[in-house]
């Protein structure tokens, strides 16, 4: 199990990274930019590459998190390829601090309808892989299915990622607060649950879990989440999910509601301390 949470990166990456160890992370994810602005951000990648060469150096998984005001499947053009510049630029920011992967939340069709938005999502994550070329890959992150929108189903993400030119460019992140509230994540029928996220190699694909509780029941489509063992989803659940064979080798990480940093350190504590009492 590789656990880790969001941190902020307004003292510098490197701080990051070392708040990160501190609080016992084995990875982190960050906003490359204001997560609530579409405004570009200049790349210095000499000083990026410096800031995160003790990460690299270690082998330190770092993950990027798209702004939440993007909406990749938009009808406005304006907004559309603003949209593009902003997912391309956090693209650009996490190469350049040696990120893999950068998580991105589905579009919302407006009332569009579902395939309208689908076909939008692929023309522009389309158009974002034409105006970014390197190796960092976009994450699809599914969603509770509030409002209009997009991606709550694993068959959902599967069918945008297969339209899109360059499908090997995009994978997925899965939270489990989203799961649950969309009423995929069923633990009655776990066994089912793995049936559908292996399917047709979806598991495969998978980049990175979000870690989170729920505030609302199963099925609640509400996007609301909460601290671990505090919610709907609940501490045995939870424990099931982190346990799970098949999932060892993808990086968890924690967005639970805190009030201060340092509150990530005990919930990571906790939520070892629950496998390890579930192996023994």
């Amino acid at each position: 199990m590789h656990l880790g949470c969001h941190l902020s990166v307004g003292r510098g990456f490197d701080k990051a990274v070392e708040r990160a160890h501190e609080l016992g992370a084995e990875n982190l994810q960050y906003f490359p930019k204001n997560p609530r602005s579409f405004r570009l951000k200049a790349v210095d990648r000499e000083a990026c590459e410096r800031a995160s060469r003790a990460a690299r150096e270690e082998g330190f998984l770092s993950v990027a998190h798209s702004p939440y005001v993007t909406n990749l499947s938009t009808p406005d053009e304006e907004l559309a390829g603003i949209t593009v510049a902003s997912i391309a630029n956090d693209l650009e920011i996490a190469e350049a601090y040696g990120s893999p992967y950068v998580v991105v939340h589905c579009g919302r069709h407006m009332g569009q309808g579902e395939e309208a938005g689908i076909r939008r999502m692929v023309e522009l994550l389309d158009r974002i892989h034409e105006h970014y070329g390197g190796p960092a890959k976009l994450l699809l992150e599914n969603t509770a299915g509030q409002g209009t929108e997009l991606g709550t189903r694993f068959q959902e993400l599967a069918e945008i990622r297969s339209r899109l030119a360059e499908p090997e460019r995009a994978g997925y992140c899965v939270d489990t607060c989203h799961a649950f509230a969309a009423g995929v994540l069923d633990f009655r029928h776990w066994d089912r649950f793995l049936e559908e996220i292996q399917r047709d190699g979806f598991l495969d694909s998978v980049g990175l879990f979000h870690l989170n509780d729920s505030r609302f029941e199963a099925g609640s489509h509400r996007d609301r989440h909460a601290k671990l063992g505090q919610g709907a989803i609940g501490k045995e659940n939870l424990t099931r999910f982190l346990a799970e064979p098949l999932f060892q080798e993808i990086p968890f990480i924690l967005e639970t509601p805190v009030a201060d940093e340092a509150e990530y350190g005990q919930e990571m504590r906790f939520a070892r301390e629950w496998v390890a009492s579930a192996r023994t």
